[in-house]
């Protein structure tokens, strides 16, 4: 699972938070990433979660790659708006 980078859209395949969207913020090691989705999990307090149990979505916003590569920061109304606008496609 090489090909995860911060700004990738990801599903939860697994736990009470099952088959919700998510960004990925941070990755931690070979196992974890933390995640956010902007309402439930924050940018304050994003979500530590194994690799195995997440759905990689071929979907990554580089405005919220960019912002957290260089800013280290994005706000969570950012987040919410994307994920929103993915679902307002399907």
């Amino acid at each position: 699972m090489d090909n995860i980078e911060p700004g990738q859209v990801v599903i939860s395949k697994a736990g009470r938070d099952k088959g919700r969207k998510f960004i990925i913020l941070k990755e931690i090691d070979k196992d974890y990433v933390y995640i956010v989705d902007g309402c439930l999990r924050k940018v304050e307090k994003p979500k530590k979660k194994k690799i195995k149990h997440l759905k990689i979505v071929n979907i990554t916003s580089n405005t919220l790659r960019n912002k957290i590569e260089t800013i280290g920061n994005v706000e969570n109304f950012e987040i919410r708006n994307f994920l929103k606008s993915l679902e307002e496609k399907n």
